[in-house]
């Protein structure tokens, strides 16, 4: 028992050493937080005075109908970094010098993923904090505003296995993020984030229902207007917990094996 305990804490203080690794790596490179910052910043004022009196009447009304949407989009792009992050560490045998180590063997690849929830917060408070600028309230407060980045980093964690397997199985960083967005691209898109699929046809309807974004939106929306259920919350994260559990022995699998 005792020793089973010891293997526990290591293997935790073994990631939260490659998760510091990863925060050190934004310090030392803070350009990294440039898609991070512009993007988030571009998509929340743009679509909302572009398209918001067309699509909502105003501006206001659609600012509060699209910020939810657009948190859900901002992590999703940002859980792509992950996977080219690491492919581009693997590629420069940064690795390979990992898996020389007395450490737990899955610390690199958990770390990793564990520091870019940093990033994803960042992202997340960068939304908030623009569209609270702009006129956005969550009836819920600052307390549904935490819950809904506690929320979003729990989905972004999960769904990002995907990126973090395609590193491990793709040659080139540039590969990475081709392929990621070929799967964000549909996901995020053809969802509930920018407008409401009830004037869809009814055979896209079908598909947005049951999309993972539609189905975090939804409760990210319900979480920040105080009305969120316990149902949509469950839904909303079915998908990450299926991807991890499906992805994640995969892509420790495919660690090990890496040369």
């Amino acid at each position: 028992m005792r020793r089973s305990g010891e293997v526990r804490a290591r293997a935790v203080a073994n990631s939260l050493t490659f998760a510091w690794r990863t925060l050190l790596k934004i310090k030392h490179m803070p350009e990294q937080l440039f898609d991070v910052v512009v993007t988030p910043i571009m998509f929340t004022v743009v679509f909302t005075y572009l398209f918001g009196g067309a699509l909502a009447g105003s501006t206001d009304a659609y600012l509060q109908f699209l910020l939810p949407g657009i948190l859900v989009q901002t992590v999703m792009f940002t859980a792509v970094y992950t996977g080219f992050t690491l492919n581009g560490d693997l590629g420069k045998g940064v690795y390979d010098r990992f898996r020389s180590l007395p450490i737990w063997k899955s610390a690199p690849i958990l770390g990793a993923m564990l520091g870019d929830v940093i990033r994803f917060s960042i992202s997340s408070l960068i939304v908030v904090a623009i569209g609270l600028i702009m006129g956005y309230r969550a009836a819920s407060g600052a307390v549904g505003i935490a819950a809904s980045l506690v929320l979003l980093n729990v989905f972004a964690f999960g769904i990002g296995w995907i990126f973090v397997t395609l590193a491990l199985v793709v040659r080139t960083p540039s590969t990475v993020m081709t392929l990621s967005w070929l799967v964000l691209m549909p996901l995020t898109f053809v969802s509930n984030i920018y407008v409401d699929p009830a004037t869809m046809p009814g055979w896209l309807q079908a598909f947005v229902a049951i999309n993972p974004v539609t189905l975090i939106v939804s409760a990210i929306r319900g979480v920040l207007a105080g009305e969120v259920t316990a149902g949509a919350v469950g839904l909303a994260l079915l998908a990450p917990a299926c991807v991890t559990a499906l992805f994640a022995p995969a892509t420790m699998w495919l660690y090990g094996r890496k040369r």
